[in-house]
């Protein structure tokens, strides 16, 4: 059975799923990967209301019946999109009708842990937290969390209602958090849950070009994914591949081992639809790198290294906030 990690005074598997990547499976094929993830041990399975919409939490609510009393729920709310472009909203009465319309496609009584998506930069953060905290009180909600913030978004946060978890990128190619936004967890006792933790798929190293990808994923729009800045990143994950094989590990395996390495308080979530690369990323857990190790994969893969910003200029508004 899977070890299990602290998100504040929650206990989750030391590895959870995100299902945001299991849009497009059918009801069956997306109940198989979340009952295989069960089986290997993982308890904390992560979805939004903007997954899909809607169908991402349907799916999951389907594929857990049995199972609720065991698992960790944690289900987004605070983005839309409108005409292709992302936007927050954080408004009380989106607050209250958001965990509402959750619920009711979890077909759960309660959501083990709240996340705000984005920061509404329109809406204090005092208002859309103390409308979440209510929700804790009336039952509906366990704990809270909050995803991309700055250090002092997250204390104001925390002032209002404890801020059980951070859900931020975090990984070999995006470490900017570390200067400040960990140490603030870190202060405050908030877990952190690392989404994107293989780089959006880059660190796998089966990503050669994003032609490759659908017409519809956003990797296309990403900098780090344009033809000129993928290349040198290319180079990047063949050096990490060199190491991993000295260890008899994929690429993958060795950049989530790092993420699960960064603290007991790290709970990553990696998203997949397929089953074997569930597999394999749960085996992650269980990889011990020793000081020597970390300082070499981190010597190949310096932040700095990366080329590309990590979002285009359309959504870093809703980013660090």
């Amino acid at each position: 059975m899977m070890t299990t990690r602290k998100l504040g005074q929650l206990e989750v598997s030391a590895q959870g799923l995100g299902c945001s990547r299991m849009g497009g499976l059918a009801r069956a094929e997306f109940a198989e990967v979340i009952h295989r993830a069960i089986d290997l041990g993982v308890t904390l399975f992560d979805t939004a209301d903007s997954y899909g919409p809607y169908i991402n939490e349907q799916l999951l609510g389907q594929a857990i019946a049995g199972h609720r009393d065991q698992l960790t729920i944690s289900t987004k709310f605070g983005i839309y999109y409108e005409n292709g472009y992302l936007r927050a909203r954080g408004d009380t009465n989106h607050v209250r009708d958001s965990c509402d319309g959750s619920l009711q496609r979890l077909g759960v009584d309660h959501i083990d842990l709240y996340d705000l998506h984005r920061v509404d930069p329109d809406v204090p953060i005092e208002e859309t937290w103390g409308a979440m905290s209510e929700l804790v009180t009336a039952g509906k909600v366990r704990y809270l969390s909050i995803s991309e913030v700055s250090a002092t978004t997250l204390r104001r946060a925390h002032a209002i209602h404890p801020v059980t978890a951070l859900q931020s990128e975090w990984s070999l190619w995006w470490r900017d958090l570390e200067a400040e936004i960990i140490p603030t967890c870190r202060q405050l006792s908030i877990g952190i849950v690392p989404f994107a933790p293989l780089g959006r798929g880059l660190l796998t190293g089966t990503i050669a070009s994003a032609d490759t990808l659908p017409d519809d994923d956003l990797r296309r729009s990403l900098p780090r994914f344009s033809a000129k800045n993928l290349q040198r990143n290319l180079t990047i994950v063949d050096a990490l591949r060199a190491l991993a094989a000295e260890k008899s590990i994929t690429v993958g395996q060795l950049a989530l081992a790092w993420v699960q390495h960064r603290g007991v308080d790290v709970v990553p979530i990696p998203g997949t639809k397929s089953r074997n690369h569930l597999e394999e990323n749960i085996a992650s857990v269980d990889i011990d790198l020793s000081a020597a190790e970390i300082e070499k994969i981190e010597a190949v893969s310096p932040s700095d290294a990366v080329a590309g910003a990590r979002f285009p200029d359309r959504l870093v508004r809703y980013v660090g906030s």
